[in-house]
């Protein structure tokens, strides 16, 4: 026995640092061939898939090429299994059915229509509770969902996740709505102490606060078309982004 520790083997932990890396960097830093060894890790769970990923490119001169590639001329590649086939020749069909779904995403044309929207969300709740809308630049929802239960108050809304959750969905827009058990519809002192605080909040991230809808029973109000954006700070701009794209 010499009694030197051997030499650490330079691919362990391969896959989790691309991984991580994935998680840090988003996609495009990536060579085709480290995207194409990434989609492989989930297919080939024991094999190299750097080298198989090189054999790949190598023989289909890109990733396009491999997606598109016919089953039998895949086989031909030495390492790649029948799972690694089936999931490439799925992937575009996949992404057929996201894009699918995406043109089903609802698109909010005006103010009156996030409110009608609100109002069925609102429905039989009988505690005050706050939710929010995120919106592309198209003004397709991007996502709608609570954010905070109990007393609508600046402090009682976390900013860091409302405005991670932005981000996430690459949100250009964002509707705030809150309920009133009570039944007043008008808003109070805090409402609007809430609506500039969350305004402020999202201009970090260039994401508009485009309205916050307060929902009364049967009723909704817009502090937008209700003007009380006029007093707060300068109007935003999504009924006159809607109108142009109506009349485009």
């Amino acid at each position: 026995m010499t009694g030197k520790t051997p030499p650490k083997n330079p691919h362990v932990g391969h896959r989790e640092r691309m991984r991580e890396r994935y998680r840090k960097e988003g996609i495009e830093g990536f060579a085709e061939h480290e995207v194409l060894e990434m989609m492989l890790f989930y297919c080939e769970r024991c094999s190299d898939t750097n080298v198989l990923s090189h054999r790949l490119l190598e023989r289909f001169g890109s990733l396009a090429g491999v997606l598109d590639a016919p089953e039998q001329e895949l086989r031909k590649v030495k390492g790649i299994g029948e799972v690694a086939i089936t999931f490439f020749k799925q992937l575009p069909d996949f992404y057929r059915c996201y894009q699918i779904s995406t043109s089903k995403a609802p698109r909010i044309y005006n103010y009156a229509e996030a409110g009608r929207l609100f109002l069925n969300r609102f429905q039989g709740m009988k505690e005050e509770c706050v939710q929010m809308m995120l919106l592309d630049s198209n003004q397709r929802m991007r996502w709608c969902g609570i954010l905070t239960k109990g007393s609508v108050t600046a402090s009682a809304i976390y900013m860091k996740p409302l405005v991670k959750m932005a981000v996430q969905y690459d949100a250009v827009f964002a509707i705030l709505a809150h309920n009133h058990p009570s039944g007043a519809i008008l808003p109070s002192k805090e409402d609007l102490q809430v609506t500039e605080a969350v305004r402020d909040a999202l201009r970090t991230v260039e994401v508009t606060l485009a309205d916050h809808i307060i929902v009364a029973g049967d009723q909704f109000l817009s502090l937008h078309d209700g003007g009380y954006f006029d007093r707060l700070f300068e109007v935003c701009p999504l009924g006159k982004v809607a109108d142009s794209k109506e009349s485009d």
